[in-house]
């Protein structure tokens, strides 16, 4: 479904928002909520605050089980020792090495995931308003199913192994770096690493700008950011790497929960909100 273009009187060319004229998309109850709608500024605020204070409050509800998350942490070391990828440590060890470059991992990790998804969904709003409800819809399902993997698979991260294999950099550094470390850890539920949240939303970013990007640079930087965060993740030692493989599984349900619910994925469903047949059809200028 393409835009086409209107030319007023004196010339100018605009872009009209297309019509859904037929299709099962838009009969009854069930189809008109399956259709994207232009999303209502206060309505997505409210959702999403609402939406992330009842995911940390979920989060941090699931017994810390510590027990069983070392036990579990021991187990993904392991794990990792006999597929031969056990980097983590390494990785940990060299960039402590470094201060400025730790203390900016630990900020980087404190932050930019709220910072850029937040980003991301505001972009979405005022320049594909088409695709903004099934963009969040799999951001919402990604971290929904998350919540069942911390219930499941209690895990402590490796700074909290013991042995000294690992370094606390936010405790060695004294910055605030992580909710899980220091004067913050009683916000937090420590032993809910898997799957790695900061993988799924920072790739659901990622993704999502390098789909629907237009300037080469940008979508480049898409690309870039879950790199990144994969690398901070493993560096501070708040997760395994394979903590972010479970957070691009959860990625993966949540696209598939939006294909299944729009009938494509998200960066194929036309940029501006369809209008139905019978409705006024508004039109807007082209950039």
């Amino acid at each position: 479904m393409g835009d086409s273009t209107v030319t007023e009187p004196e010339g100018r060319e605009q872009v009209a928002v297309p019509r859904v004229v037929t299709g099962e998309a838009g009969r009854g109850p069930l189809g008109r909520l399956r259709r994207p709608r232009r999303p209502r500024l206060w309505f997505e605020v409210l959702l999403v605050a609402v939406s992330y204070w009842t995911y940390s409050l979920i989060r941090n509800a699931v017994p810390e089980q510590r027990a069983e998350a070392l036990r579990n942490a021991r187990w993904i070391w392991r794990v990792e020792h006999d597929l031969g990828v056990a980097v983590e440590q390494s990785v940990n060890h060299a960039a402590n090495s470094v201060t400025w470059l730790i203390v900016g991992m630990n900020y980087y990790y404190a932050t930019l995931h709220f910072v850029f998804t937040i980003g991301v969904l505001v972009w979405l709003y005022r320049w594909h308003p088409g695709r903004y409800a099934a963009t969040r819809l799999a951001l919402f399902a990604t971290t929904g199913v998350a919540l069942v993997g911390y219930y499941l698979f209690p895990l402590a991260p490796p700074r909290l192994m013991g042995g000294g294999r690992f370094v606390d950099t936010v405790l060695t550094h004294h910055t605030w770096g992580s909710m899980a470390s220091g004067d913050l850890k009683h916000m937090s539920n420590q032993y809910a690493a898997m799957p790695s949240m900061h993988i799924g939303w920072s790739l659901w970013c990622g993704l999502t700008v390098f789909a629907l990007a237009s300037v080469p640079w940008v979508r480049v930087l898409g690309l870039v950011y879950p790199a990144a965060t994969l690398l901070v993740i493993v560096a501070t030692a708040n997760h395994f790497w394979l903590d972010a493989v479970g957070g691009v599984v959860c990625l993966c349900f949540g696209f598939a929960v939006a294909r299944l619910w729009y009938g494509h994925l998200p960066h194929a469903l036309p940029r501006r909100v369809a209008v139905p047949a019978g409705e006024p059809v508004p039109a807007v200028r082209s950039a």
